[in-house]
């Protein structure tokens, strides 16, 4: 995309947005459906489209770290900290919520979730808006994140007025999420800033959502989410290609999600994905792979569990929300 052609796209979302319609936008995790946050009646438009829930909040991106005191109240100082250490990027704060945020974009919570995005386009539009963007993945609700324009085109069609595009999200899953509103910070979303990284900025310990038993919601924490219509079937290492090999009777065609590569000589009708052992490299192209081959008219789609440690454990979270959504069935082949 050309600079001007850029300046154009961006002048033309910045007028949808001040007249209450949506735009789809990148982020470095996965792109954005986006409103003026302080409109709600644009904001509902955001639930309509996607069929998301009206209690289920939403993230609020700031074009920097100064506009953080006009969206929240009572900021501790590991917010201040955290901001400087990790925005722009994928890390979002739940803080005490100011007067200026509607309760449509908080799902009705005295709390809301900030975050400043590190994507050169998403910073652009959001400086040229000069205020806040309640944006949620750009999908239907539960469904697999986009990470491209295409995805988003694909998936929502002309319920979107404009998509900016640009290019692959370099980041593919969503942001971590630590909320700082209720005194002991805790973890209520694993990303690719690790739980250690926060820790480290913050100095005390950070609790996990599921030993902390959180007070607040936020995106991502449902049991369910991020899923393919296809089923997702998740198997060790060791269990994929004997079961490639069971499903060659029934000629039924199966796609394989995986960090280590297909087995030499592996005789059945799969589509395989590899995408490396590396888990940045993982994170980035794992809703490609789920989306490619949701298209495909699959039987079901096996992923290989990941390797255990904490550069894995936001990639767990996502995979294991995706097979719990997955599927028209319940029940693994």
């Amino acid at each position: 995309m050309t600079e001007v052609q850029d300046r154009a796209d961006i002048a033309r979302a910045v007028a949808l947005l001040r007249a209450g319609e949506l735009v789809a936008f990148p982020t470095e995790t996965v792109y954005g459906l986006g409103a003026d946050a302080q409109n709600p009646a644009a904001v509902a438009k955001i639930f309509s489209v996607k069929g998301r829930p009206a209690d289920h909040p939403l993230i609020v991106h700031l074009p920097d770290a100064e506009h953080l005191t006009e969206w929240a109240r009572e900021i501790p100082r590991e917010a201040i900290a955290l901001s400087h250490a990790f925005w722009p990027g994928p890390l979002t704060l739940i803080l005490k919520r100011s007067e200026i945020v509607p309760d449509a974009v908080t799902g009705g919570q005295d709390t809301v979730g900030l975050r400043v995005p590190a994507h050169p386009l998403a910073l652009k539009l959001l400086q040229a808006f000069g205020s806040g963007l309640a944006a949620p993945s750009a999908n239907r609700f539960g469904r697999v994140s986009p990470t491209t324009a295409q995805h988003v085109r694909d998936e929502l069609g002309d319920a979107v007025p404009l998509v900016l595009d640009g290019g692959a999200c370099q980041v593919g899953i969503e942001s971590s999420i630590v909320d700082l509103s209720q005194g002991a910070p805790v973890l209520l979303r694993p990303g690719m800033i690790s739980r250690r990284e926060i820790e480290a900025v913050i100095g005390r310990p950070v609790r996990e959502a599921a030993s902390a038993r959180p007070a607040t919601r936020a995106s991502g924490m449902l049991e369910a989410h991020y899923a393919p219509s296809t089923l997702l079937v998740m198997l060790e290492s060791g269990q994929i290609a004997a079961r490639l090999r069971e499903r060659l009777q029934s000629g039924e065609r199966t796609g394989v999600v995986s960090w280590s590569p297909a087995p030499e000589g592996l005789d059945a009708p799969c589509v395989w994905h590899y995408i490396g052992p590396d888990a940045v490299a993982y994170a980035k192209g794992l809703y490609a792979s789920l989306r490619a081959l949701d298209q495909l008219g699959l039987a079901c789609i096996f992923v290989e569990a990941p390797p255990e440690g904490p550069d894995w454990a936001p990639i767990c979270d996502r995979l294991a929300k995706s097979v719990a959504g997955s599927g028209e069935s319940a029940e693994a082949p």
